[in-house]
Order: structure tokens, then sequence, then C-alpha cells
């Protein structure tokens, strides 16, 4: 079939005037949405365009019927061969055609169906449908025509793209933490995107939780969401270990699918993972739901995947603001703050800031070996007790002694089992694999912090369910608290010794009466929070007015001296002993009862009798108290105790237990 002259004029008039308009729309949706009407004004009266859904193809505009009566098509017809054949189909005689689906009440013989592309990809299907066949001109025209919306498609999209990435970069850049930016940033996606619902998601340990919801429906069921999806389970997980993108065009009958996006209508999903960095392992996670079944076009996977990259930028540099931040605040509370609520924090900021930490614990080096100062996700009572040699701790650490001393971070990652022979490799105390979980532990980090040559502390984070949970991210992460900490704790050790000379004996090297005034109430609150077992012993010397009458002070002094090297050398992990004053001696005993109380008081006895200067043998008489057999207050500990000292004395024993 030909064209008439008058045809030809009307044709190209059509051609020119689609043309002209086609830069005129604002977006991409835009202009598939305004095509029938810029074809009706033109003269052709049933037009329409299709774009796909799921299995389907969904009418998204169109002109001359009424969009209801076919909200949907199969693949199977004209319009879904030429989506899935990417080609032009035109069909002369629809009748004849078993895949045309004829709408009652419009008489239609030819069908052309045309489709849109973006970057080579078929986005939409503009469909037109006439009483008549179309001429070959015109079928020419209509596929340059479809060539041109394509390209103007496409220009769209990439500056959609430019221009989402854009507004993003300021909105998160605008924002005052992690949690804003996230909120901005969802507030911002939803609408370019045409999603319904989204969260992000970072992991924290063991728990993937969102910092940001949206959606109305997600809100009312975002429970699971903000309280953490555990490691393992669901996509997001599989989303995160492998770094790759999943996208659901039916999510609502997936089988892994969160219960707070299926509670919120979402049918469709794309999980997009956020680098937080070129080299780290991917920690956070965009969510992005859609009520509707869709098929996710390269392009908005492309816009997606743009989109995470400035997300990721703008997280990684609040996390090393937040890093940054802490470490300072901490530094400004060793000022004045107690050195435990310091120890403390610090293991808390290690856990939440490290990227893999789900625990953690601070061992500081004290009189020569490394304590138990403070625990996340342990029991401290079990730990307290514990003091390792500084051998035992390079054991656990690895034979590396340079990496040791200037502070590198080391992961180990070598399974329940191989973790635990490691530790008993290691030398490690009776005890040490069960209050540690050893067994349970998949991977750890140990950081040392030096101070000028000194490894002042040890900092251990640990991972009960990933071994691969600590990576190149975690490492740079635990790096920035090795200057600041060394500070941190040579300033409180500084302030320690200071304290410990207030509170010292200058003659024996014991503490004094005020520093058992000031620990005996510490240690006493700890037994009662935790329920443990805690004695006091309260100390006479007998023998010793003669010796320092008949031998002179300075022998009286020996003598003194000898007594404390004595109780210190029974002294274990945990226990403190004091000169009061004079001739008399403490000490506190955590986690002992009063049955252990009264062995270890005739153990010490049995010593510093042995003690004899020129002939002149030493006593000594101790009063037994325990908590909570004898009282549960300082004062009634310290009248039994020292009670029973004089019991002794009167009786002649060395010890009075009860």
């Amino acid at each position: 079939m030909s064209l008439t002259p008058d045809d030809a004029r009307r044709q190209l008039s059509l051609l020119t005037a689609a043309l002209e308009e086609l830069p005129l729309f604002a977006g991409p949706r835009a202009l598939l949405e305004g095509l029938p009407a810029l074809f009706a004004r033109q003269g052709e009266g049933h037009v329409s365009v299709w774009v796909p859904e799921d299995s389907r193809l969904r009418v998204l505009a169109a002109w001359g019927f009424d969009p209801q009566a076919l909200p949907y098509l199969a693949e199977e017809g004209v319009v879904g061969r030429a989506y899935r054949q990417g080609e032009p189909v035109y069909v002369a005689d629809v009748a004849q055609d078993p895949g045309y689906i004829a709408l009652e009440g419009h008489a239609v013989t030819s069908e052309l169906a045309l489709p849109l592309r973006v970057s080579g990809e078929v986005v939409a299907v503009l469909n037109l449908e006439r009483p008549c066949p179309f001429a070959e001109a015109e079928l020419e025209g209509y596929v340059r025509f479809a060539r041109a919306a394509s390209h103007q498609l496409t220009r769209l999209y990439e500056r959609l793209q430019f221009e989402l990435t854009s507004r993003l970069g300021e909105e998160v850049g605008q924002a005052e933490d992690f949690q804003d930016a996230a909120r901005r940033a969802l507030d911002h996606l939803l609408p370019a995107l045409g999603g319904t619902t989204g969260a992000i998601l970072v992991q924290q340990g063991g728990l993937l939780r969102a910092v940001a919801l949206a959606g109305e429906g997600l809100r009312q069921g975002e429970g699971s969401l903000e309280e953490g999806i555990p490691y393992g389970r669901w996509l997001s997980w599989q989303v995160l270990s492998s770094g790759r993108p999943f996208f659901a065009s039916a999510y609502d009958r997936s089988a892994c699918r969160l219960e707070a996006f299926k509670a919120a209508g979402t049918r469709a999903m794309a999980l997009y993972p956020i680098p937080l960095g070129p080299h780290a392992r991917t920690r956070a996670l965009l969510a992005l739901g859609d009520s509707r079944p869709r098929r996710w076009l390269r392009v908005e996977r492309e816009v997606l995947a743009a989109a995470s990259r400035t997300l990721g930028l703008s997280f990684a540099t609040f996390q090393t603001q937040e890093r940054l931040a802490t470490l300072l605040a901490l530094a400004r509370e060793a000022v004045e703050a107690p050195p435990e609520a310091v120890y403390q924090r610090l293991v808390e900021a290690a856990v939440r800031l490290v990227p893999g930490a789900q625990t953690g614990s601070l061992l500081v080096r004290e009189d020569g070996g490394f304590r138990y100062r403070a625990v996340v996700g342990f029991d401290l009572t079990a730990f307290a007790p514990v003091t390792l040699t500084e051998g035992q701790q390079r054991a656990w650490y690895g034979p590396d002694l340079e990496a040791w001393r200037r502070g590198e971070p080391r992961i180990l990652a070598l399974g329940a089992d191989s973790l635990a022979a490691w530790s008993r490799g290691s030398g490690m105390p009776p005890g040490f694999d069960e209050f540690t979980r050893v067994r349970e532990i998949a991977s750890t980090l140990a950081l040392p912090v030096p101070y000028q040559g000194e490894v002042l502390a040890v900092l251990n984070l640990d991972n009960f369910h990933d071994p691969a949970a600590f990576d190149e991210d975690s490492l740079e992460a635990a790096r920035l608290f090795v200057p600041p900490v060394a500070a941190l704790l040579h300033e409180l050790d500084s302030r320690r010794r200071l304290e410990m000379a207030a509170l010292t004996d200058a003659l024996t090297g014991l503490p004094n009466r005020r520093a058992f005034d000031r620990f005996f109430p510490e240690e006493l609150a700890r037994a009662r929070r935790y329920g443990y077992p805690l004695a006091l012993l309260v100390m006479d010397l007998r023998g010793f007015k003669r010796i320092n009458d008949e031998l002179g002070h300075a022998t009286g002094d020996q003598a003194l001296r000898r007594v404390a090297q004595v109780l210190s050398a029974q002294r274990r992990g945990g226990d403190r002993y004091f000169r009061w004053g004079g001739d008399e001696f403490a000490a506190i005993l955590p986690h002992t009862p009063r049955g252990g109380a009264a062995g270890a008081a005739e153990r010490l006895a049995g010593h510093v009798e042995a003690i004899v200067l020129e002939g002149r043998p030493l006593g000594v008489n101790v009063g037994v108290a325990a908590f909570p057999e004898d009282g549960t207050d300082e004062d009634t500990l310290l009248s039994t105790a020292d009670h029973r000292m004089y019991r002794a004395k009167t009786h002649g024993v060395a010890v009075w237990a009860q």
C-alpha cells in the first residue's frame, strides 16, 4: 500500500510534531505516559504504552480505550512478541493473528508494536492500532520515531541518574550523622525510583539492623528490622556475603522474604550492597520495595549502583568521624573519670566501631602481667581473678614479636576446635576456654596497644558466627585505636601510679589503710552485684613489740618487710593485702567462702611463724569474716573480723574463723 500525497503530508506533519515534542518531556516516565496523547493530537486514535511487570505487560498509558478494560497483556500477543524479540512487530490483519486480543467495541484491522529501548534494553512497547493497514512509508517513519524516542529516553535516564546522585550527595552531605544520612537517602530514592518501601540495614556484630526505614506499611511491621536479622537468615545476609545485588519481580512469593516487607505489601524487591570502601567487605545494604510486581530494568540497576556508591562514600566518612569523635571523648574522660569506667567505655566503643565485632575484652598490664579490666558480652566475674603472664598473652597473639611491639592487629579464624587448640597451645590457665567461650568463637581480632616499646594493654574482639567477620576494614578501624588509646592508657597508668603512691605503705610496699578504705567497699559492691563470696582477714602480729623494743626500730622495720613479703608471695590473682599501720595487716579475698579463707589464714600464719630475727620468732593472730555468711555490709564484716582476731589472741590460737 502506498501513500497519497495528502497522507504523506499528514504523516510528515505527525512525525515532525512528535519529534519536536520529545525533548519537552521532563523525565522518562513523563515521556512514556505522554506518547499516547502526543499521537492522538496528530490523528492517531488508538495508542498505548506497555511496560514489563513480572511475567506480563502492564498498560502505563492509553488513548482511545479505557486502560481498566485491558490492564494487562500476556507476552504471547503482538505487544509481547515485540518486547521479547526487541524488534517491531506489524500485523496487517489482526484477524489472522492467533495472539491478538480483541477489545470489545473497537474495530481494529492492523496493529504495530514498537519496542522502546534505553541503552539497548527494551523498557516499554509503543502500540498503535488502526481500522486500516499501515503503508510501508508509515511503518518506516514510525520505526524511525521509535528510535528517536529510545534515544531521548536514554538521555533522560542518564540525566536522571546524574541528577539523582548529585542531589543524593547534597542531601547526605547535609546530614548530621549516619542515621540522618540514611533517612535522607531513603526519602530521596523512594520517589525517584518509584518505590513504596525502603530500608538501610547495617551489620552490627551478628545482626543486620535497620538504621532507617521508609514507607508507612513497613513502619507498622518494623520490629524485626530494628531488632535485627540474625546472622545467615534471609536473602539480605547472602547479599552481604556475596557483595552481589539481588532483584526480585515477585518477592511476595519468595520463601526467603523478610516478614516486615511482606506485612507492608511489598511485591518487588531490590537488595543492593552499599560498599564502604574499595577493599572493605560489604556491611550495609539498601533495600527498596514496590507494592507492584516489576521487572528491574538495567538502567534502574545502574541508578541503584550509582546511589549505593554515593551512600557508601558518605557512610564511610561518617564512620571515620564517629570513630575519631569517640576516641577524643574517651581521651577527655580519662582526665577525670575512674579508670574502670574508661576501660569499659573503650571496649564498648571498639565493639561498636570495629566491623565484625560482637564481644570484646581489655587486658591491662599490671604488676608484670595482664589483668582483665573490662568486657562486653561476657561475665566480668569469671575474668576478674585471671591474670595472664606476658608469655601467655604473647603466645595467644602469635609469634611475630615485631608486630606485637608495633601494635599491629592480628586476625585468627581457624574454626572452633582449632581456636581451642590454639588457646591450649598458648598455655592459658585452667578454665580459660570455658569463660572466654573459645569453642564458640568463629574469628577473633587481637590488638596490642604499645607505648614507648612496651605493650600496655591488649584489646580482644570476637565474632561467634562468621569466620570471615574481620577483614581489611576491621584492621583499618582497629589501627585507629592504637595511638590515642596508647596515650589514654599511659595517662591512666600515670594516674594509677600517682594514686597508688598515695595508697601505698612506704615501708612494706603494701597498700595502706587508705587503700583498704577505698577498695573494700568496691569489692563488696561487686560481690553483692554478681553474687560471689568475699572474705576479710584482719591480722595482728605476735612478738613484734619485743623485736622492736629489744633489737631496735631498724630490725622491727625488717620484720614488717619480711611479713609483707610472705603475704605477697601467698597472693592469688584478685587478692589484696594491706598494712593498716603498726603491726596490723588485712586481706580481701574475692571469690573465697569462709572455709577457704580459714585455710588461707592458717597457711599465712604458718609462713609468718617461720620468720625468726636473731632468735626471736614472730607470730600472728587472724580474724576471719565472710560475705554473705557473717554480714552483708562493711561495718558488720569489719567488726566481726576484728572481734575474732581478738578471740584468737585471747585463746592463744593463730586463726579464729567463727
